[in-house]
């Protein structure tokens, strides 16, 4: 392992650089070093933590936030000109949020297809409803409106694991988001790695082969030894 390591560490740089000397891509590991990907170098890399707070609903100091950022991974890249992580569920320019959790004992069991697939937003029937439901019982609408399904593929993977990656719309506000998000479970059902991208579906539209190179960069690496 070691020396295939210090091969990966003398070529990849080179791969990285471009005519001019400067990297074309961002290369991207999770802490472990189990799950890969690469953006464009020009997209900006955020601390994904108010993310995690947001989607989580913990408070910054509470125990259950202290155990998230034990299991948890997470950042994420802007190519607006001005980034903000609130731009994950609005921006004109790409966004993209990748997330790797190591699950508990309950949480390996309950995993499923549909899990997955509603990892970060609601996606399936059930949970939209239980999420619609909830914002109306708050008083509140929806923060997201107006569901379109775009696409759904389940991925069979190397060594069992497995995953799907789905296409959706929603209208948040006045404007129309377009997210792509890949969630796999790996082969001992210990790990969910997610990436969660998107950008009005205008832009979307217009760069779905970029983010179509971004997603297919997903993956995770198992290294014997």
């Amino acid at each position: 392992m070691r020396k295939r390591w210090a091969w990966v560490a003398t070529i990849v740089p080179a791969l990285m650089l471009s005519a001019c000397g400067q990297p074309d891509y961002t290369y991207v590991r999770d802490r472990e070093g189990t799950t890969y990907f690469k953006v464009p170098s020009s997209f900006a890399q955020l601390d994904a933590y108010p993310i995690e707070l947001y989607l989580s609903g913990d408070h910054p100091h509470s125990q259950a936030a202290l155990l998230r950022r034990q299991r948890v991974w997470s950042t994420a890249f802007d190519q607006s000109a001005k980034p903000s992580v609130e731009h994950l569920l609005g921006s004109y320019e790409p966004f993209v949020y990748a997330t790797v959790h190591r699950l508990t004992e309950e949480q390996r069991d309950a995993v499923s297809l549909d899990v997955l697939r509603d990892f970060v937003l609601p996606v399936t029937k059930t949970v939209r409803d239980a999420y619609t439901a909830r914002a109306m019982a708050s008083g509140r609408p929806p923060a997201f409106a107006g569901f379109e399904q775009l696409d759904d593929k389940v991925l069979l993977l190397e060594r069992g694991a497995r995953g799907v990656r789905v296409r959706f719309n929603y209208q948040i506000g006045r404007d129309v988001q377009t997210f792509d998000h890949t969630a796999i479970l790996d082969e001992q059902g210990g790990t969910v790695s997610v990436m969660l991208m998107g950008c009005q579906s205008i832009c979307y539209r217009q760069r779905a082969a970029e983010f179509d190179r971004i997603a297919e960069s997903f993956k995770l690496i198992r290294l014997p030894g």
